[in-house]
């Protein structure tokens, strides 16, 4: 068999196996749902950036704060489910045959507590190995220390499909990512989540939308065709638009540029937020998602992580475009690390969303109702 066709074949096998785990269905026994009080709290950690440097001291330390800051914040709001909102690792600083070692170690905080949680990609999570150019200079190329469980180095990348894969594989019943609709990879982390009502408990009443918004193995845009995929679901899961809706993906939408506090400036109203150190970096074109959920009502707010030094909420049109917390002790930027909290409460004839921001020192700020009347 010549070598294009055993790399075919090994494909076609990776795709079978990871299309019949996103068709098993839940791999949880209990559905998301409610508390009997009528809440369900959400923690989004973004950023994360796991596997930096491997070969030096700061890279693997700067992995154990990641570790701190994920755990100090899950114990102190004790959250029903965790969204991991892109950038888990920085693949291209990755010299391991599978990145999925150091997503692992991402995802474990929710798993070890015992939280279901959910991930989407970002631009850095499959992107190959890039050599630093300082291992061209006359000191050479250091010693590269893979991590233990590691067979070897190798500096291809993990595609996302492996990414996700494995994922699914180590979830323990807890994971309720997906590989999504095959008609729109390369984009993988396209798919919908259903939170049942403490009343009602055979009908949802929250829908989580996630999205692959591109970056790493194939350009930073959420496309036409997952703009159709939306529309789809949406009319099948909540037709008449009474469902609330919030949305998740990594890198901001142009609509973001356009509402964005002007960089370095204090957040005034009717934004909110802490943190506005740098301009908005968009995705690279915009095709239809954001008329799609603008002129949709149910859909109360969408969550981006992608620029480290931004954490504010502003609304636009009827709903509200946030940012997460830069949570990780890797990638760019030295503010201090925190994640978003996302409180929904559903009350008989009152639906609300909260949302404020947990730092690792144990400190809240930025709190912001996301279903308040808002634009003058």
């Amino acid at each position: 068999m010549r070598s294009w066709q055993r790399r075919l074949s090994a494909a076609g096998a990776l795709v079978a196996a990871v299309l019949a785990l996103g068709a098993a269905g839940p791999r949880s026994p209990a559905p998301l749902q409610f508390s009997p009080a009528g809440r369900f709290k959400v923690v989004l950690f973004a950023d994360l950036h796991y596997g930096e440097n491997a070969w030096t001291d700061w890279g693997p330390a700067q992995d154990a704060a990641s570790d701190h800051v994920m755990a100090a914040v899950l114990d102190a709001e004790n959250p029903d489910f965790v969204v991991y909102l892109g950038d888990l690792v920085t693949a291209n600083n990755v010299p391991v045959a599978n990145a999925s070692l150091y997503w692992d170690r991402a995802v474990s905080a929710a798993r070890r507590r015992g939280v279901p949680w959910s991930t989407v990609f970002g631009n850095h999570d499959d992107m190959p190995f890039e050599w630093p150019p300082e291992w061209f200079s006359p000191a050479g190329v250091p010693p590269v220390h893979c991590p233990p469980a590691a067979p070897g180095c190798s500096f291809r990348g993990t595609p996302r499909v492996e990414l996700m894969a494995d994922e699914l594989s180590r979830g323990g019943g807890l994971s309720r990512s997906s590989v999504g609709p095959r008609e729109l990879w390369p984009g993988v982390s396209n798919y919908v989540l259903q939170v049942l009502s403490r009343e009602r408990p055979r009908d949802p009443a929250l829908l989580m939308y996630f999205l692959d918004s591109g970056g790493g193995s194939y350009p930073e845009v959420i496309s036409c065709a997952q703009a159709a995929w939306f529309h789809s679901q949406a009319r099948f899961l909540n037709p008449d638009g009474s469902i609330p809706e919030l949305v998740f993906w990594h890198i901001p939408s142009t609509a973001y540029v356009k509402v964005a506090p002007k960089a370095t400036t204090e957040i005034s109203k009717p934004c909110v937020g802490s943190l506005n150190e740098e301009d908005v970096a968009p995705q690279a074109a915009e095709w239809g998602m954001m008329d799609a959920l603008a002129h949709r009502p149910s859909v109360k707010a969408i969550f981006v992580g992608h620029n480290h030094g931004l954490d504010w909420c502003c609304p636009y049109e009827k709903l509200w475009l946030c940012f997460a917390r830069h949570t990780g002790h890797g990638g760019y930027g030295d503010w201090p690390r925190g994640a978003r909290i996302v409180d929904i409460s559903e009350e008989e004839e009152h639906f609300s969303v909260n949302s404020w921001i947990r730092m690792e020192n144990g400190s809240t700020h930025s709190h912001v109702t996301l279903t308040s009347a808002r634009f003058s």
